[in-house]
């Protein structure tokens, strides 16, 4: 479950940025602010002001699908073969399937 900054640090966060993106310095208009995670909290990032960015939405649109998003896939294929899950193969004949193929061509079962 994703945690949300609670209101004080909502605040601390938007005192700190001066009403402008913090990345790229454009001022900020209702509708156009968004609060980010430096560490996505699906990573261990928690909901606290030194973890929490002010940016406008092209932004964090940006840092989300070109940082965040395949980050957070990377990890889950890491700690998956960590614990031992793979993901089944397609390929007829492979060795998880039930059917081998020979030499000469042929396929039997295992």
């Amino acid at each position: 479950m994703r945690r949300e900054f609670p209101k004080p640090v909502l605040l601390a966060a938007w005192a700190r940025s001066g009403g402008q993106c913090e990345k790229c310095t454009r001022p900020l208009a209702t509708g156009d602010i968004h609060y980010d995670h430096r560490i996505p909290d699906a990573m261990g990032g928690e909901p606290v002001l030194a973890n929490c960015d002010v940016l406008c939405r092209s932004c964090h649109a940006v840092k989300t699908t070109k940082t965040d998003v395949p980050a957070i896939a990377k990890a889950k294929r890491i700690e998956a073969k960590h614990l031992g899950v793979k993901k089944r193969s397609t390929w007829a004949c492979s060795r998880e399937s039930k059917h081998r193929k020979k030499l000469n061509g042929t396929v039997e079962l295992r």
